[in-house]
């Protein structure tokens, strides 16, 4: 579970913008927001920062 769709959402990017941002292929950041690819701790890192958030937020599973 992770929540980069909905801070994407919130930044008013399209997968396609944040993509480019953190230099991965669209379909990198499709896969990630439907949990079918786990990001390296660097992509992780750079997505938090770009998505104006911490790791935890963006990937901790609330209990």
């Amino acid at each position: 579970m992770n929540r980069v769709k909905e801070y994407r959402n919130r930044q008013h990017l399209t997968q396609f913008q944040l993509s480019k941002r953190v230099g991965v292929a669209r379909q990198t950041i499709n896969l990630i927001e439907n949990n079918k690819y786990n990001p390296s701790l660097d992509l992780c890192i750079k997505l938090a920062k770009t998505l104006g958030t911490d790791l935890n937020s963006l990937f901790w599973e609330d209990e």
